[in-house]
């Protein structure tokens, strides 16, 4: 099998552009290394679509229920296990993904204040109880990184100043309980830095899978 290794945190934490930088170190360290980058959601064609409906701003219309947006993503999430994650991970791939089930229980639990119990069951199914082998959790104070966020808002973007205060009390929860696979990097520090931490980090946890 491969690795699966997942970046969580708030929009401005940097994550994309840290999967990016991760991405390219990988496979300049060793071209025999396959290495995978996707996102969730919008990792599939389902996905996209997906993705504009759960981010798009409504005017003609109310937007979706918490409910509503949560199965929206666990759809999104349950094609891009089956057609995308499982299939690189049997084929010994390194699979760097842009948000997981974290982001669920981050968003969707803390956040919308849906049942954590009900996420866990939900999340299990529609990942066919895949769990990452690490996670990289970019945290810094709400005020910096919604600061950082330029240009027209999407739709969960533009929640309020509360609701990403809990989201990131979620993430820094899942934090402690599961401090195994997450690994809590402060987002404030340059992307060279964080990169080069992350790097460092992932090494102890690719190299006995390409020893094998």
């Amino acid at each position: 099998m491969g690795r699966f290794v997942t970046f969580e945190g708030l929009d401005g934490c940097g994550k994309t552009t840290q999967l990016a930088m991760l991405a390219k170190k990988l496979r300049l360290e060793s071209p025999d290394w396959r290495v995978l980058e996707t996102l969730n959601p919008g990792g599939t064609l389902l996905g996209k679509e997906l993705r504009q409906i759960i981010l798009e701003q409504r005017q003609e219309s109310s937007p979706p229920s918490a409910m509503a947006e949560l199965f929206l993503y666990l759809a999104d999430r349950a094609q891009h296990v089956h057609d995308v994650i499982i299939p690189a991970l049997q084929s010994k791939t390194v699979v760097l993904c842009d948000r997981f089930t974290d982001s669920t229980v981050a968003y969707q639990g803390f956040g919308r204040g849906l049942s954590n119990a009900m996420l866990g069951q939900l999340n299990s199914w529609a990942s066919q109880a895949i769990v990452p082998d690490c996670t990289f959790l970019l945290d810094a104070p709400v005020e910096l990184l919604l600061g950082r966020l330029k240009g027209p808002k999407d739709r969960l973007e533009s929640e309020s100043f509360s609701f990403f205060e809990r989201v990131r009390h979620g993430y820094l929860d899942l934090a402690r309980q599961y401090p195994e696979r997450i690994v809590v990097l402060d987002a404030s520090q340059s992307a060279e830095v964080l990169s080069e931490l992350i790097f460092s980090h992932l090494m102890t946890v690719l190299t006995p899978a390409q020893e094998k």
